[in-house]
Order: C-alpha cells, then structure tokens, then sequence
C-alpha cells in the first residue's frame, strides 16, 4: 500500500492541477483526527475526491487525501462518518428576532441552542450574517456562543437597520418595544450618529432599508444622501454595506449609494428587469443575495390565488437566473426568522430552476461569502490552514440539489455543533 506521504501527495497533485492548493500532512502526527467521507468536495471549483478524509488537528485542517491514507487516525467526530463532506455553509440573510432568543444574555443555554440549531446548523450553516435585529440581544448571543457556552455557527450582524421615515407595513406584527428602537434618520448626522453605534457596539456591516412599502399608501424612501453618506461612514471603517432595495428605483438608490450587497432582488417586480441595470450591479461587483424562496411566502400571506403566485414567482426566478447566468455575484441567503419556515430546500430547489449549478449553489455558501468577506484564506474551502468548519451530507447534492440541506453533521472549528 502507498505510504501516507504519497497518497497524499497525489491527491495534491490533482487538485493543483485544479487550482487548488493543498500541502501534504502527516497523518501521524500528535493530535491529527480524520473525517472520513464516500465524497469530499475540496472546493466548487476542485474535483470532489471518492472514499476522501480530512485531517484536523487543534481546529484546522492539515491534509485531505483518500481514505486509505488516514488508516488508523482517530475520528475526528464519531457518527459523522460515511456521508459526503464540503466546506461550512454561510447563511449571508438571516435574523435573530424570534422568541427562541429573547433575552439572549439570560435566557437558558440550552433554550438559546435549540433554536440555533432549528434556524441554522442543522442546516450546515458555520456562519450567518444576521442583518437587522435588536443589536444588544444578538451581540449578548454571540457573545455566548464564542464563549462555548452553547454550540452555534458564528454569528455576524448589522445591528439596527436604518429606515427611511416610515417601517413598512410588513413589520406591525413585531413588538412594539421593539419597533421603537429602529432608526429612521431624519439628517444626515443621525444617520452617521446610528452607524458608528452599531460598528462601535461591534456590528459587522450596515443595513439600510432604502425602499420601505406602505400598507394603502406610496412607499417610503430613503433621501439619497442620506443613504450615501452611511455607506461611506460604513466604508471608512472597512465594513459592508447591506441594501434592501424593494423596487428598481431601490436598486438605482442602491448602485447611487455604492452599496455592496443586495438582501433581496427586486422579487415580484415583473420582468424583464432593465439589463443596463442588472449590467450596472454585475460592473459595480454588488452581490445579491437571492431569497426566491421568501417571495412564495409574501405571496401566500398577500393570499394571491396560487395559479398567479406562482407565475409571479417563475417570472422573478427567471430574471435572476439572467442576472447570475451574465456574471452576476450570487450570495446564499433565507431571510429566517423573518420567514418563519427555515428549511431551505425550496431556495435550493428554485437556484436550480434558475439555472445554477450545484456547484454554483456551493460556491455561493462557501467560496463567494469567503472572498466576499475577505476570508478566502480562512475560509469556504477543504484544504490545509483553512478553519475545519465542515459540513457532512447524507447524499451528493450533485445528484439532486435538495440534498444541500440534508445535512448529518455540522462542525465548526473540528467541533460538532450539530448531529442529527
């Protein structure tokens, strides 16, 4: 039998031949654990390795290779074995308002767990980006998940989204207490005043809700300097911008303003979406984050006849299939926890329908959020130096796109922090 060293050394021979860099470990060595697959994909962009390992020791990953070579490692982590392994999902659209964690800085840990796990890392998600909730209450969560206090993926937030002079109308079911804290920034200095709050207080981005609808009454929206001077705030501070853009004036608000991140598409504006447009945001690099799934939703509680729901529905995953299909940067997102159904099957399922690839789905969980963030040495790939969030599937979602959201086991940092 080949020894360790050249087994793994083939397997980095393959896989630079792909673009990916991959040196090779010693299987050995104190402390190396193995997470053994029936399929490794490396990476959206490397050849998935058959009957592969991944060697983890003190949270990283220091080697991949075929099973053979790991022969007599310790399990990295008993029970998630045999499944098919890819890097750590981030969720780049989440929220953190629900019940499940009220009171995040008191509230039982296994309370807080439970609903992370029901919202996220059953889900194989080692990251989300949480982009509007009460700032204070997410911080203290994420504050108890980095301290292992509860198992969790790591949380990133834009804190208070600031609104322009009216909340829309799809919010009035949510506490009064805390509506009342959300910014609506009225100068500029207020808006520049909320911004170096969040950052301040330890937010990750800024969130502006350019566009907000009115229930019988035209939209609000933001005054346009307004809107550019958070962004450059936010900029200065080397953080992202996040927009919620509503409409295709929203989007022109958006590009005006130099944001980086589209929450949503214009979901439910009826197509063609204006291709100059779409061509500005590809040649501007904003990414988008889809969320085709949330607009079934909005439909059915608008209780739009399902014949017409859901030829309002194909028409916006046509108009982004377009957007992606031309270019356009694809970020992996559900808006949970505002919508209350977290299974992400059906975004997966409606990606596909819109011409992704699975592994164009794959690169917009792991590769695209990893540069997107500047992480790509950190993150979004299986291969040395990379932190060992790993993802372990019950099946090839190459064979069926579904099957990214079967998820076995979810680890962070070689630690798991989910099982089913």
């Amino acid at each position: 039998m080949p020894s360790v060293r050249l087994q793994l050394t083939l397997i980095t021979a393959a896989l630079l031949g792909c673009g990916l860099a991959v040196a090779p470990a010693h299987a050995a060595e104190p402390g190396v654990r193995a997470l053994r697959g029936v399929k490794v994909y490396p990476a959206p962009d490397a050849p998935p390795i058959d009957d592969g390992v991944v060697l983890v020791r003190e949270g990283r990953i220091v080697g991949l290779g075929t099973r053979d070579a790991a022969s007599g490692v310790p399990p990295l982590a008993p029970g998630c074995d045999g499944g098919v392994l890819m890097a750590g999902f981030q969720n780049s659209h989440v929220h953190l308002n629900g019940a499940a964690f009220a009171n995040a800085k008191a509230s039982p840990a296994a309370k807080l767990e439970d609903g992370l796990a029901a919202l996220l890392t059953r889900y194989g998600f080692t990251t989300a980006f949480d982009i509007a909730s009460d700032r204070d209450n997410t911080l203290a969560l994420r504050k108890r998940v980095d301290q292992g206090e509860l198992k969790g993926p790591r949380l990133l937030t834009a804190g208070l989204p600031l609104f322009p002079q009216g909340l829309p109308f799809y919010l009035d079911h949510f506490d009064p207490a805390f509506l009342a804290k959300l910014p609506q920034p009225d100068s500029v200095a207020a808006a520049l005043a909320t911004v170096r709050q969040n950052l301040d207080a330890g937010a990750e981005a800024t969130k502006l809700f350019l566009v907000t609808p009115q229930r019988n009454r035209p939209p609000k929206r933001m005054a346009a300097d307004i809107a550019e001077a958070a962004a450059a705030q936010t900029h200065r501070r080397g953080r992202l911008v996040f927009a919620h853009p509503t409409d295709l004036d929203g989007v022109r608000a958006a590009l005006q303003a130099q944001v980086d991140i589209l929450a949503h598409p214009p979901l439910g504006v009826p197509g063609p979406w204006p291709v100059e447009l779409m061509d500005a945001l590809r040649a501007a690099g904003v990414h988008i984050v889809p969320t085709l799934k949330l607009l079934r939703y909005e439909l059915a509680k608008e209780k739009l006849p399902l014949p017409a729901a859901d030829a309002v529905l194909q028409d916006s995953v046509r108009e982004f299939g377009r957007f992606a299909a031309a270019g356009g940067k694809v970020l992996f997102g559900t808006d949970v926890d505002y919508m209350e159904d977290s299974d992400p099957t059906e975004e997966y399922e409606l990606l596909a329908q819109a011409g992704l690839r699975p592994m164009q789905i794959l690169a917009s969980l792991t590769t695209v959020p990893a540069e997107r963030w500047n992480e790509a040495t950190r993150r979004g790939r299986l291969m040395p130096g990379m932190e060992a969030d790993i993802v372990v599937l019950n099946g090839d979602p190459a064979q069926s796109v579904a099957r990214f959201a079967d998820v076995k086991c979810t680890l962070r940092g070689g630690r798991v922090i989910f099982s089913r």
